[in-house]
């Protein structure tokens, strides 16, 4: 039986001009539903200090398969409800999962570089 590996998500949600509160409300709404879902380590919802229409969503769950189940879920929905009702205007959504410094490196074939600063 193969291990399961924690995994992450980070969505970052920009509201359409004028909506970011009515973003934040419908957001918000997710928060504990989502904690209380099976495999969910932890859930939480930000907006930017630097930019009100710019949200973020963090999640943190015990496994890839418990993860996909819950965005398999009817409370997803309310993303779809969302860009449909034209109250986000991009939606930018990545999921992780943890590497030891070794598997970073081995990952790593071409040389870093610095690219500011």
């Amino acid at each position: 039986m193969s291990k399961q590996m924690p995994v992450s998500h980070m969505a970052f949600i920009r509201a359409q001009a004028g909506r970011s509160a009515e973003l934040g409300v419908r957001l918000s709404a997710l928060i504990e539903v989502s904690r209380a879902a099976p495999g969910c380590l932890s859930f939480s919802l930000q907006q930017s200090q630097c930019d009100s229409d710019l949200w973020l969503i963090t999640g943190d769950w015990t496994s890839q398969q418990m993860m996909t189940a819950y965005f398999n879920s009817p409370s997803m929905e309310v993303f779809a409800e969302l860009v449909q009702e034209l109250v986000v205007s991009s939606l930018d959504f990545h999921t992780f999962r943890d590497v030891s410094a070794a598997q970073a490196l081995d990952r790593c074939s071409s040389p870093i570089h610095k690219l500011a600063g």
